[in-house]
């Protein structure tokens, strides 16, 4: 691991949505019970079967959450971005980790040990109802995940996908160049699909004249008319 330089947890904490709403004293004693850690790219920061000591926070980078088969193909549940949190229901279970987790690029993360989350549950509701609402939403993409895998196509999944990333970047309607924040491998994976079919679809919808890819951007001539094509 390089060296890196030291930073204000407190001032980490107070920037992130979870902890948004708590007071400077609240914010300390988290802050106590949390520490920094730096990943490289291509690092592990756990892996399947560990124990779970509490959840981390994503400051910057992406990490994936993965597992592998027992034939050994690797099967990526979730890529997580900046400013997320993962692991607090493991937390919750007091059970070892289920996945795996990765750093895709350079991270920085917190690791907020689960003694002082449970503390603050212990007095504060309004935090309370914070962590319910990241797990109920945590558990309903979930659900959105397994109904898409069930019934939907491999092209209706991949539109859904771009269609997704446009609408988080706010990107505009006609000939719109759209950056993938991921390689082609593990959005694939991330759908449930093999690379080969994976690129077998981006030719398709190539050759229709819906999209064209340029490396990782996919220049997108008409969004409303790569989304019908999605509801056929």
């Amino acid at each position: 691991m390089r060296d890196h330089q030291p930073i204000n947890i407190e001032t980490l904490l107070s920037h992130i949505a979870l902890f948004n709403g708590l007071g400077p004293d609240e914010i300390a004693k988290i802050a106590k019970g949390a520490r920094e850690v730096h990943c490289d790219k291509g690092e592990t920061l756990f892996h399947r079967g560990d124990p779970c000591t509490g959840f981390h926070v994503l400051v910057y980078g992406q990490i994936k959450l993965s597992f592998n088969s027992a034939q050994g193909v690797e099967k990526i549940v979730e890529v997580v971005e900046q400013g997320q949190s993962f692991g607090e229901a493991i937390m919750f279970l007091d059970k070892p980790y289920v996945v795996s987790a990765h750093a895709l690029v350079p991270c920085l993360l917190l690791h907020v040990s689960k003694s002082v989350i449970f503390d603050e549950l212990a007095h504060d509701h309004g935090f309370v109802r914070k962590m319910l609402g990241g797990l109920a939403m945590r558990t309903h993409q979930l659900m959105l995940d397994v109904e898409g895998y069930s019934l939907q196509s491999g092209k209706q999944r991949i539109i859904g996908y771009l269609m997704h990333e446009l609408q988080e970047g706010g990107y505009g309607n006609e000939n719109v160049l759209l950056e993938l924040p991921v390689t082609k491998g593990v959005i694939a994976s991330r759908l449930n699909l093999t690379q080969e079919h994976f690129s077998r679809i981006l030719h398709e919808l190539t050759d229709l004249g819906l999209i064209q890819v340029e490396g990782k951007r996919i220049r997108i001539p008409d969004v409303d008319r790569l989304n019908r094509h999605q509801l056929r």
